[in-house]
């Protein structure tokens, strides 16, 4: 197994485990992180973090590995989205084409360049490295993108940036993606496991209801109508559990979480 599950309380760690390869992703550490991901999905875990091990989070699609299938198509086509079916194959990467019913952060140190920008590109947030880097670096082996990353780009940094980092294939330091809205938060190297961990436990200690109909707001109203949006927010939010509510108007009347406290809540 290229892959390891780091269970505590609720706050799951998936972590690819091919340095060898810069984690590089051949077939069977592409199975591997989507059962871990279904794993996940399916659990009482609230909030997961993703983290490659050994200094890099994903060298991209193993082209090493590629390179032995020659002219066939044979294989790639094993990954076509099915006609009819609402369920796809995973990607070529693996988890890169599942709809998580949770929150993941990406723990990003060295490179995350080609399909494994496109892996980072999947997480909710990005917490990144200060010399980890991005980089559509399959332009140079005219190999395009595959797992998500002609989609996310543009909705993170708008369609001309987004033209301008895939065409060029160019190196996008932290500093960049900082600036461009392509991660969250930048740390010091060698921290960033610690640090989204540390980010995923705050997330986890709130009433899980209200953030994850919020989280679903954010990504389902994207492309709707002002009006469209405002009513998927309304029943997003009016399904979520009442009675967290309720406990949340209790603890404040009497007297928790005064003057924007988020201790003592």
């Amino acid at each position: 197994m290229t892959v390891e599950i780091v269970k505590t309380d609720d706050v799951w760690t998936i972590i690819h485990n091919r340095p060898e390869a810069r984690n590089a992703m051949d077939p069977e550490s592409a199975d591997d992180l989507v059962e871990a991901f279904n794993e996940f999905n399916n659990s009482d875990a609230k909030v997961g973090v993703f983290y490659g091990e050994g200094g890099a989070f994903c060298a991209g699609w193993d082209l090493k590995y590629a390179h032995t299938l020659g002219e066939s198509r044979e294989e790639l086509h094993k990954l076509d989205f099915p006609i009819g079916s609402s369920e796809p194959p995973r990607g070529p990467l693996g988890p890169s084409r599942m709809e998580l019913n949770k929150p993941l952060i990406g723990a990003i140190e060295g490179p995350a360049v080609a399909g494994g920008m496109e892996l980072a590109l999947w997480c909710d947030i990005r917490i990144m490295a200060e010399d980890a880097y991005f980089g559509v670096y399959c332009r140079r082996w005219g190999i395009p993108l595959l797992d998500g990353g002609t989609v996310r780009l543009p909705r993170l940094v708008g369609q001309g940036k987004a033209l301008e980092i895939a065409m060029t294939g160019r190196k996008v330091t932290a500093q960049e993606a900082y600036q461009i809205g392509l991660c969250e938060k930048i740390v010091n190297t060698g921290s960033t496991r610690q640090e989204a961990e540390a980010m995923a436990r705050e997330i986890a200690r709130f009433p899980q209801a209200a953030v994850l109909a919020d989280r679903r707001s954010i990504i389902e109203t994207r492309g709707l109508t002002i009006r469209e949006g405002l009513k998927l927010e309304w029943m997003n939010g009016v399904d979520a559990n009442p009675k967290e509510g309720l406990a949340g108007l209790e603890r404040f009347s009497t007297g928790a979480g005064r003057h924007g406290d988020f201790e003592n809540i």
